[in-house]
Order: C-alpha cells, then sequence, then structure tokens
C-alpha cells in the first residue's frame, strides 16, 4: 500500500475478477477513456448562504420554501434548476441522454416530481446520502461504455423535508442531542461527458454494506464511518495507491464525529489519511450555525464538491481527488422495527 502508481496495467492486483482493462482488485472499476464532468450547478437554502461556501453556490434562496406550498415542493424545484443549469453549461438538456438522480425521501418523491418536466430517459437512485458517488459512478460506466455521450447526475435534500420523514417535525422543537448533524437544504448536478476538457473521473471503488449494530438514528456520523473506512482500504488495495497519491481524500457527511472516528479506524487497518483529508459536512456550516457535529443530505457533498472542488480542480490548484460519500441506509420503517442502521461508501478518483 505504500507504492504510489498511476492507473495503468502496472496497477493491476494479481487477484483480479473481471475484465482487466476495466477492474482491478475486488471492488474497483477503471474508466480508460477519463469521462470528463463536463458543467455542475448548485442551490442552496439561506442558512447554506450563511455557511462556509454560500458566496460559491451558483443560486440561494431567500428562504426554505422558495415560493413553494411545501418543503417537499421545494426540494423537488430545486432539483430540476440544478439539472437545467448543469446541462445549460454544458450544451444545453437536449444534448443529455440520461438522467441520474435521487433524494432521501420515501420512493425519491422529490426527484421524481422534480424530473417529470424535463422529458429525458430517466434513472433513479437511492443511496442515501451516498447518492452523488453513486451517480457518479453509474454515470463513468454508461459514458465509458460508448452507451451515452452525456450523463447528468443530480440530488437534492431538504432539512424540513428529511427531519419530518426521519426524525420529528421541525414545529415541535424537539431538542437535537450534540452528535446529531443538520440536513442540508440545496441541490448539486454535474454533467459527465464522453470529451471536453476538466477533471475526469478515472476509477471508481464499489461499497459494501457495513453494519455495526448503531441503532441511533441521530448518530449518522458513527454509523456511517466504518462503510468509509472499509471503502477507503478497498481503493488503496486494489489500486496500490499510497494516501498521499491524492490531493485530498473527501467523505460525504460524517460530521466531526464520524471524522475523528474514520481516521481512527483507518490508523487500525495500517492507513493514515490524518494530513490530507477531510470531511464534506464540516465544510459548509460555520460552528456558531448550532448544526452540532456537521452536515448532511444527498446535498452535502455534491456542494461542496460542485461549488468548491469542481473550482479547485478547474484551476488545477488540486489536481487528485478521492471523493467518497458516505449512506445511511435506514428507515423510519427499520427504525421502528428495532433494526440496526446498514451504511454504504462509494469512492470516485477524480483527476486533471
Amino acid at each position: 500500500m505504500n507504492k504510489v502508481v498511476d492507473m495503468d496495467k502496472s496497477a493491476v492486483n494479481p487477484a483480479i475478477m473481471g475484465n482487466p482493462e476495466k477492474k482491478i482488485g475486488q471492488q474497483t472499476l477503471i474508466f480508460p477513456s477519463r469521462p470528463v464532468i463536463a458543467s455542475t450547478a448548485t442551490i442552496a437554502g439561506p442558512k447554506e448562504g450563511e455557511g462556509k461556501l454560500g458566496n460559491r453556490i451558483d443560486r440561494l434562496l431567500e428562504d426554505n420554501l422558495d415560493g413553494q406550498s411545501s418543503w417537499e415542493k421545494t426540494e423537488s424545484s430545486m432539483l430540476e434548476w440544478a439539472l437545467r443549469e448543469a446541462a445549460g453549461k454544458a450544451g444545453g438538456l437536449s444534448t443529455v441522454e440520461v438522467i441520474l438522480a435521487g433524494d432521501l425521501l420515501n420512493q425519491l418523491m422529490a426527484t421524481h416530481f422534480g424530473i417529470r418536466n424535463l422529458g429525458l430517459p430517466f434513472l433513479g437512485l437511492y443511496g442515501a446520502c451516498s447518492t452523488f458517488s453513486m451517480g457518479l459512478l453509474l454515470a463513468g460506466i454508461i459514458v465509458d461504455g460508448g452507451f451515452a455521450n452525456k450523463v447528468a447526475i443530480g440530488v437534492s435534500s431538504h432539512h424540513n423535508t428529511a427531519e419530518r420523514q426521519y426524525r420529528f417535525p421541525t414545529e415541535l422543537g424537539v431538542q437535537r442531542p450534540p452528535v446529531a448533524q443538520w440536513t442540508v437544504t440545496g441541490a448539486g448536478a454535474v454533467v459527465l461527458a464522453k470529451t471536453g476538457e476538466g477533471p475526469a473521473i478515472t476509477c471508481a471503488t464499489i461499497g459494501k454494506i457495513i453494519d455495526m449494530g448503531e441503532t441511533d438514528p441521530n448518530a449518522m456520523g458513527p454509523a456511517m464511518a466504518p462503510a468509509a473506512a472499509d471503502t477507503i482500504a478497498q481503493h488503496l488495495l486494489d489500486t496500490g495507491r499510497d494516501p498521499k497519491y491524492y490531493d485530498l481524500i473527501a467523505t460525504g457527511d460524517l460530521g466531526t464525529v464520524g471524522k475523528t472516528l474514520l481516521i481512527a479506524f483507518l490508523k487500525d487497518k495500517g492507513v493514515d489519511i490524518s494530513h490530507n483529508y477531510e470531511d464534506c459536512g464540516c465544510m459548509i456550516y460555520h460552528k456558531e450555525q448550532d448544526v452540532h457535529a456537521g452536515a448532511s443530505g444527498c446535498a452535502c457533498s455534491a456542494l461542496v464538491f460542485c461549488a468548491e472542488f469542481y473550482r479547485l480542480m478547474r484551476a488545477k490548484a488540486m489536481k487528485r481527488l478521492l471523493l467518497v460519500a458516505t449512506g445511511s441506509l435506514h428507515s423510519p420503517t427499520s427504525y421502528q422495527q428495532k433494526e440496526t442502521i446498514p451504511c454504504i461508501a462509494h469512492a470516485i478518483s477524480i483527476e486533471i
């Protein structure tokens, strides 16, 4: 794991399964054509606008309803806007061949209502807060496989829709424990293209469901950290890369508690990421915004990537990024049935 190698045949693990041009090790896919992230778009709520990335968001809402009659309708309208904006920056909606999108709500209802006016082929995705990296991974397969030249990926979340589905209606004013995170109100979208200039997806590691027995739906960071550790360790093993190969390794939304745990879990595996690691959940809000352990939600990693990492990579201030969005795969029903919380993380290697 100490050897730093480029993504070529010399990086192929002897235990390879599948096509050696497309897969290395147990879980990592290679995209030889290097699909390009051609454009991004971001939209967010007023609380996010007051945070660390507020001046880099494409559009900020004045309030959490944005003229809609419900928070759910607001979430749908944010997703539609982000997809239209990202497509517009990359040649127009008519050039997009398929949309991959998802959210946190039951049966992806925010996504379905957000997509219905776009008139394009659509695949709905659910990976909880890992949906953004799942979308990039699957879009990479579609473009690299020659099935489409342009694919749009979009995700959304809304603090108030998520709270009343997974926890309590915000009107109740229920006190949140210190380990809890604040679901991001926003949407992010990207267009992945076969050709062009910009950051490219070079490989991706598909995560496994990891369940360490956590049962508290407020403790998302501690629940998801083991899944992130498993995927990162597997990615490094499959590729033969040292963590220092990347300018930054970024998880999706572990928050302050999960971030600390992840560093410790990986050190137990002999992997030290402490010097080039950050969590997107720690990058959206200021500490004084009363978000406790940080940000969460599908839009968390999407906003940070689209508004910050993509900008840095376009400017070549960052050349190698490992984005590891994390997801907690529980539901209100599973919680009521006293089930534990299964989690997952998918890693996307993005390089200039």
